[in-house]
């Protein structure tokens, strides 16, 4: 059993072309509610983070959508969630996403996915925070980031511990397992310092 309660998933308020990245978002949503662990996400109704959404909801569990109040008309904020906050923000948006979160997943997305991957990774490096953070892998959807991780550490702006930051998990199916086995994190969140 996962010791986080509540996981955030960082992904795309669009679909993509590959249906394995929906397929996968809804597989996640089942498996959390299955698992009685709370989603905290982008707030949003349309795209992968509905897909979640929706799959969570339907199978039971507790959803915390958390939106800026300039993304509500663009993304459709989810009223259907069972906790829905509008943020004044982007910065506030991802502080209460890790306020409200044991452990962090990354599915397929864009820029603002990578965003919110990158800032908590950085957040991590820094010593803010030891919550684990996944990189979902579906389909090889991350293997360039990957490539770039391996870039940066060959050109000496990363280092190779860099990499024990998050951990790739090729499947939802082996991401809850992953979390089950991840170690506690070690430093209580601080997030006057974020």
């Amino acid at each position: 059993m996962p010791f986080a309660s509540s996981l955030c998933v960082y992904c795309g308020s669009g679909l993509g072309i590959d249906s394995r990245h929906a397929e996968a978002a809804r597989a996640l949503g089942r498996r959390m509610a299955e698992s009685r662990i709370r989603l905290v996400y982008g707030g949003a109704r349309v795209g992968l983070m509905g897909v979640l959404a929706d799959a969570a909801l339907a199978a039971g569990g507790k959803v915390v959508g958390i939106l800026p109040g300039h993304l509500d008309k663009v993304e459709l904020g989810h009223r259907g969630a069972t906790e829905f906050h509008i943020v004044a923000s982007m910065h506030e948006r991802k502080n209460k996403m890790f306020e409200m979160s044991d452990a962090f997943a990354v599915l397929a997305g864009g820029f603002g996915t990578l965003d919110e991957a990158f800032e908590i990774l950085t957040w991590r490096k820094l010593g803010l925070h030891d919550k684990p953070v996944f990189l979902v892998d579906i389909a090889g959807y991350w293997r360039p980031l990957l490539a770039l991780v391996d870039h940066m550490v060959g050109q000496g702006y990363a280092s190779p511990a860099d990499r024990r930051l998050y951990t790739v998990v090729s499947s939802v199916e082996a991401l809850i397992p992953a979390l089950g086995a991840a170690p506690r994190p070690k430093l209580p969140p601080q997030p006057e310092r974020l």
